[in-house]
């Protein structure tokens, strides 16, 4: 036997969540009767979203990136942590 929940959230949300579930070819009825299902079998509710970078760290990462390309802000390869601290005290 089926039976309907109520319930109330923003408009943006389900907006965005039927989008999503459509977006894998599911209705979001299914999606939320699976979230149920494994929250009776585990009985924990658990919240993740993928890391999203800020613009600043995409920018620094873009122009390590075109460093990394060029040769230039390197340093290493150091195959011990001696090779390495020597290095480093040398930049001081």
């Amino acid at each position: 036997m089926k039976t309907i929940i109520n319930i109330k959230t923003d408009k943006e949300i389900k907006t965005k969540a039927v989008q999503t579930a459509h977006d894998m070819g599911l209705p979001l009825s299914t999606v939320v009767n699976g979230f149920l299902k494994k929250f009776i079998i585990e009985r924990q509710v658990s919240f993740s979203a993928p890391l999203k970078p800020s613009l600043k760290l995409i920018k620094i990462l873009r122009q390590t990136n075109k460093d990394i390309e060029a040769g230039k802000n390197l340093s290493g390869p150091f195959y011990s942590a001696k090779e390495m601290a020597n290095y480093l005290n040398f930049l001081k």
